[in-house]
């Protein structure tokens, strides 16, 4: 089973580590697309921070993040489950899992990202800010270049299990799996019912998909279809519905009631 996460667009900033090495890290085939998005944002921020911030759609209070970026190549890093933050991360709460649910997670979780395409918990990274609809100068839409670049890696990174799939929008447009796994991709989406009107609730959402991944890695369970991930879900307190396969999957809905 492969879980494939958004990231945070708010990220924890080390005090200290090795800097960024981009050989190092997981899917060693994405290195050349990892190296031409980030020369390009480093140069961008490093020689024209004005235009950087207006492409990065950041605010006049928020040039300490142009600076970061800039510095990237010689920036600390830290474990990208450190890295991420925010209400789907603040959910999962990686550093409290059981050593067993830790192990797991290392190796069943995978983590969309602007800069690096796709890396894994334990890969370490500096914190940036790239977000999934940037335009950079001289390179493009980097949803362009991740999904020329992912298209390749990912069915490797996914073997024989199933791919559990709760990116948003902006990010599941970097690589959307083809019809030849559709059997093995589970899109999941929470929603919230009230007074039999259902909703997408953006901070619900994101915690509940938390709340999700962190009882899957302890239960230990390891569903093989979205029906059998349904079927997990459910013994793990979950109302959920699964919809018809599609060409890209089948869509699970998680069906809430508190918030």
């Amino acid at each position: 089973m492969l879980i494939l996460l958004p990231p945070s667009e708010g990220k924890a900033v080390p005090r200290r580590g090795q800097p960024l090495d981009l050989a190092a890290l997981s899917s060693p085939a994405l290195t050349g697309a990892r190296r031409t998005v980030l020369d390009a944002l480093v140069e961008l921020c490093r020689d024209d921070p004005a235009k950087a911030a207006e492409v990065l759609g950041l605010s006049a209070g928020q040039a300490d993040l142009v600076d970061r970026n800039a510095e990237l190549p010689d920036a600390p890093t830290a474990r990208a489950d450190r890295i991420y933050t925010g209400v789907l991360y603040d959910a999962l709460d990686v550093a409290t899992l059981s050593t067993a649910a830790k192990r797991r997670a290392t190796s069943r979780v995978a983590v969309a990202s602007s800069l690096f395409g796709m890396v894994r918990l334990g890969d370490r990274i500096p914190s940036y800010r790239l977000s999934g609809d940037v335009s950079l100068p001289g390179l493009g839409p980097v949803a362009a270049v991740w999904r020329e670049a992912l298209s390749a890696v990912m069915a490797d990174a996914l073997g024989r299990g199933l791919l559990v799939d709760l990116r948003s929008g902006m990010y599941a447009s970097f690589w959307r799996p083809g019809p030849e796994l559709a059997r093995r991709v589970a899109t999941v989406r929470v929603l919230h019912e009230h007074d039999g009107t259902r909703k997408v609730v953006s901070h619900f959402n994101k915690a509940t998909k938390g709340r999700i991944v962190r009882a899957l890695l302890e239960d230990g369970a390891d569903p093989r279809t979205p029906a059998a991930l349904a079927a997990a879900l459910e013994r793990l307190g979950w109302r959920v519905e699964v919809g018809p396969p599609g060409r890209s999957g089948t869509q699970l809905d998680v069906v809430v009631g508190e918030l």
